[in-house]
């Protein structure tokens, strides 16, 4: 049971992307990444959490995309072949932004003690 419900992650995931990148004509939503995605034990649930690669304002691209669910939905329900094609609801991934943030301060101690042994 697990593998098809693994399957049908991947086929939402990719279908998502897809239909964002060739369906949407709506610029202000960007380049959308899916980083992951989440369904109910009963599959009418669809969690999908999405990032944006490169843009400066992510959270505007989000409440753009945000607008979009029912025709994502629609869309995907005409691509897979699913007696119900679950709700999809949209998650904001930050996951990217707080890693490249710890790893900025990562580097910034980095210089800092390299700074300190350099006065020793």
């Amino acid at each position: 049971m697990a593998d098809k419900s693994q399957r049908i992650k991947a086929l939402i995931s990719r279908n998502i992307m897809d239909i964002c990148q060739m369906e949407l004509k709506n610029p202000k939503i960007g380049f959308v990444s899916v980083s992951e995605v989440r369904l109910a034990k009963d599959n009418s649930i669809a969690k999908v959490y999405v990032t944006f690669l490169g843009a400066k304002y992510p959270h505007q691209n989000f409440a753009e995309l945000v607008k979009t669910e029912g025709y994502v939905r629609s869309a995907l329900a005409r691509r897979m072949d699913l007696y119900k094609v679950p709700e999809i609801v949209f998650v904001y991934d930050s996951s990217y932004e707080e890693a490249a943030s710890l790893e900025e301060a990562l580097n910034r101690e980095e210089k800092d003690l390299e700074k300190i042994k350099k006065g020793l």
